[in-house]
């Protein structure tokens, strides 16, 4: 969302003196609406009661809808939904699946965060609208974190929730406001049973994603339930024009008009159902039912994003109870919990089902700061109730609206169980810290974020162990904001490509075609380099994780070749090309065979990863080249060997089933329809037409590499290397084809070599290196244990070898067959017998020289310190090092001297 509210406000007033051109609906003149501006905060609306002086907004107007709903039918979530559904059916709209909650088709989105995002795309910079009927109605779940500390205390806030999406793109079979106001008020009225002047339309702007619009946004009993958006422009507040096709966008909330329906104290009672029961009971939460009714009426007001101290506002509604904060809270503390876990539990849910994972990274964290908070609460009141127990709870309740979460059940066990335990495992260091952070005199916002960050420690932890400290009401925002880095990628143009036509692909009209002619459109030349832009090409450019062709252009070499939206430029070695001259091309055929199976080979490793390990593996990015390829995964926790080898195996299964696999270009609505969007596992494609690659039954993306014609063709898939690239990440390195056969034939070589040194057969490898590093553990013992058998001796070399200066002793070891412990026995050993020695001990370790350092308690006393002089001597020779007065060590790249050392130690005495 737009989030200059000067700009809002600006659009605000615009629209505000024009009232009737954008404000005024056909239903307002219809029923005799009167719009109004409220005594307190003078925003307009428009009522039917000829009585009301303000908004309906909090906190101009209080909940009056709990204990006394004014709908004529008490409905539970789910027959809330089916309500709605059947009217706008009933109506001509088309009900439709819910989309992802992971917003797999937005580059600059993490999760779907509105209903409307589901049919916005990103065209060239701009969105896009594309809906798959017209008009339509969606139970969209979404999540947003911006109101964590507020989910459980407010009685409204959830970090999932379902907009009921209404829109139409008022083309052919679509509408405009007036029907949209009409069809809402009827809802309201007609199947819910609502007075027509208790419903209240208030006047408002929505500012999203380059487009925006007038809103109005209608409320009953000081309950917001819904918002139509008529988004007219696009652009932004500053710099904007009218669509070309306007777009509904009302967005209601089931929450809220199932909370209306029932009257309950708050939104968790009415949304979770029979869930709450569940949890209530096996936790023995108990509270005061009737000090909890009256607090709720007046919790609509506790609304993060408006207040900015939560604890003086709850102290108000405390002193108008007649209570003290201390009973409030006491009495709330794990209703409040028990609520914000069912919330937390459920977003898990939806996101896991989804393909999403807890991470350290970008959307992930947001997951993990739910689980880590539900996980929290749990652990602080002791409560045996286990997260898997709480989904199974949703998902009998929710399955008969969204089944898929029933499919999921047992990846949804498996990614809590991995998470609980990792949480778990830190709780004897968390216990250790809380008994540090007691002895503080304060602890501020940023160490508070640190410890949450690094150790786990939510704030309310802290607060329930006896700390006494101040939370920021934005606190997990703040935390979360420092993962956010997902941001599409900018290609940076140092080239003039303007008024150009698109570059003609022929590698797509002809895979086979290596040779072809072509017309230089532009070009540009540095000292060594041309740089021409033609008008088609046989090259392939760089995209989607593939290295570009190579090859010839009239007998010259080229070097490079990308591509900057729909032109291809190609970097050619030398100069003297004329502009509007032919050329000839020549590709390396060699390479481009390499590049098309690794770019094959990298769908089938896919589809084998989600085979293996489960259906929350996502492509995080992907790279080919000729001498490997690799993937990186999406996956919760280091692979075994084992599964490296089903991978592989399940890859190999593949290539032997000789899978067709099919170039299509399908038109981006049918290829979503048709596949979802596991098609944009290597991003998004920018087109209302997209390449799709079909291996037959096994993975289907949008991907415009090049690709052969049956997985057979590839003939062999050898993973060369694993690791974790970042938490929740696993990156898996392979080779195909022919490099896949070069690759085997070296470890066949170095496997020989190995045999020939060791002197064995291939069986009696593995025996031969365990008895030579059994060998080797011993004479490491053995190499330890001779300073302490010839400490009198050694120490006595020190001694008859030691320089005097200034009455203090010093001596340089760097006896070449002795390592690290050599010098820490012998140097210990020596000032604690030799009080006035400096123990200087010097050895290598590959290309580095370490040095340790000694300082005994006479030197200390003439401030000689071993801190100071290992840190300053590995400095000047490009190095660190660090320690104590009595011992220090550290190293520099460079091979030093024991001359160089003396020089130091010559200089460092003076001084």
């Amino acid at each position: 969302m737009y989030n200059s509210m000067n700009g809002k406000e600006i659009l605000q007033s615009k629209f505000s003196q024009n009232f009737k051109k954008y404000y005024e609906v056909e239903l307002f003149r219809n029923e005799g609406f009167d719009r109004r501006k409220c005594i307190h905060c003078s925003k307009y609306f428009w009522t039917l009661d000829n009585n009301r002086q303000t908004c309906p907004e909090q906190p101009c107007q209080q909940y009056e809808f709990i204990g006394n709903s004014p709908t004529n039918n008490n409905l539970d979530y789910l027959n809330t939904w089916k309500t709605i559904e059947k009217f706008f059916v009933k109506n001509d709209h088309q009900s439709i699946n819910r989309y992802p909650v992971v917003a797999r088709w937005r580059p600059d989105l993490f999760f779907t965060v509105a209903s409307i995002v589901d049919f916005q795309r990103i065209e060239g910079g701009a969105v896009a609208f594309d809906f798959p009927s017209d008009p339509l109605v969606v139970p969209q779940v979404c999540l947003r974190f911006n109101d964590i500390q507020n989910v459980g205390v407010s009685g409204k806030h959830f970090t999932s929730f379902v907009m009921i999406g209404q829109h139409s793109g008022n083309g052919k079979n679509g509408y405009w406001k007036d029907r949209c106001i009409d069809l809402d008020f009827k809802l309201l009225n007609k199947e819910f049973g609502i007075k027509k002047d208790e419903i209240t339309f208030k006047e408002d702007v929505w500012v999203g994603y380059g487009a925006f619009g007038y809103s109005l946004e209608y409320y009953v009993r000081g309950l917001e339930l819904g918002n139509a958006v008529f988004t007219e422009f696009e652009g932004s507040p500053e710099n904007f024009k009218i669509m070309d096709n306007k777009i509904i966008d009302m967005g209601a909330g089931l929450e809220r008009f199932s909370w209306l329906t029932q009257g309950t104290s708050t939104a968790y009672e009415s949304v979770f159902g029979p869930v709450v029961n569940k949890m209530f009971k096996s936790c023995g939460i108990e509270y005061d039912e009737d000090l909890f009714f009256k607090y709720s009426k007046l919790a609509g007001t506790l609304n993060v994003d408006e207040i900015t101290n939560l604890k003086e506002t709850k102290t108000k509604i405390a002193s108008q109870l007649g209570v003290s904060l201390e009973q409030l809270e006491n009495n709330f503390h794990q209703l409040e919990n028990g609520f914000a876990i069912l919330d937390h539990t459920k977003t898990l849910l939806f996101a896991i089902t989804d393909g999403a994972l807890p991470s350290n990274v970008g959307g992930g964290y947001n997951l993990r700061v739910l689980l880590r908070r539900a996980l929290s609460m749990l652990l602080t009141n002791e409560w045996s109730v286990d997260l898997n127990e709480i989904s199974d709870w949703h998902i009998s309740y929710l399955s008969n609206m969204y089944p898929e979460l029933k499919e999921h059940r047992d990846e949804i066990h498996t990614v809590l169980d991995v998470e609980k335990k990792r949480y778990y495992n830190t709780q004897s260091r968390t216990n250790d810290i809380i008994k540090r952070l007691k002895m503080s005199e304060s602890i501020s916002t940023d160490e508070l974020i640190t410890l949450y960050d690094s150790e786990g420690i939510p704030p309310e932890l802290l607060k329930d162990q006896g700390l006494n400290i101040d939370v920021p009401t934005d606190f997990y925002k703040q935390v979360t904001d420092r993962h956010l880095t997902h941001k599409p990628d900018l290609k940076h143009i140092n080239f003039d490509l303007k008024s150009l036509n698109k570059t003609r692909t022929l590698f797509y009209d002809d895979q086979n075609l290596m040779e072809f002619n072509a017309k230089i459109l532009r070009k540009f030349e540095d000292d060594q380099f041309s740089y021409l832009v033609l008008d088609q090409t046989a090259f392939y450019a760089r995209a989607g994780g593939q290295e570009p062709d190579m090859g010839t252009l009239n007998g010259k070499k080229v070097t490079d070749v990308d591509k900057y939206g729909d032109i291809i430029l190609h970097k050619i070695e030398g100069k003297g090309f004329i502009l509007n001259e032919s050329v000839h091309g020549i590709i390396d055929s060699q390479r481009r065979d390499i590049l098309t199976k690794h770019h094959t080979a990298t769908h089938i490793m896919l589809g084998a990863a989600k085979r293996a390990l489960g259906s929350w593996i996502w492509q995080s990015s992907a790279f080919k080249d000729v001498d490997k390829a690799r993937l990186d995964i999406t996956h919760f926790e280091h692979l075994s060997r084992e599964k490296i080898h089903e991978i592989e195996t399940l890859a190999n299964h593949a290539i032997r089933l000789n899978l067709p696999v099919r170039k299509l270009v399908m038109d981006r609505k049918k290829a979503e329809k048709k596949y979802g969007f596991t098609i944009y596992q290597g991003g998004i494609a920018p087109s209302k037409e997209l390449r799709i690659q079909d291996i037959d039954g096994w993975d289907v993306e949008c991907c415009a590499g090049t690709h052969v014609s049956n997985t057979g063709e590839i003939g062999l898939i050898k993973i060369i290397k694993n690791e974790r690239i970042q938490d929740g990440v696993e990156r898996l390195e392979y080779v195909a084809g022919q490099t896949a056969i070069n690759f085997l034939h070296k470890q066949d070589i170095l496997l020989s070599d190995i045999k020939n040194k060791l002197s064995v057969q291939a069986d009696k490898i593995i025996p031969s290196i365990q008895t030579i590093q059994s060998e080797n553990y011993n004479l490491k013992k053995q190499i330890k244990g001779i300073p302490k058998r010839m400490s009198k001796s050694i120490l006595d070399e020190i001694i008859n070898s030691s320089t005097t200066i200034k009455g203090i002793k010093f001596n340089i070891i760097d006896w070449e067959e002795f390592d690290e412990n050599f010098h820490i026995h012998v140097g210990s050993e020596a000032i604690s017998k030799i009080q006035d020695l400096l123990y200087v001990g010097m050895y290598s370790k590959g290309k580095v020289c370490k040095l340790i350092v000694f300082s005994g308690k006479v030197c200390q006393q003439k401030n000689i310190n071993a801190k100071d002089i290992v840190k300053g001597l590995a400095e000047k020779f490009g190095g660190s090092g660090g320690g104590t007065q009595q011992f220090a060590q550290g190293g520099c790249p460079k091979q030093i001297t024991v001359n160089d050392i003396e020089q130091y130690l010559q200089s460092y005495f003076k001084s």
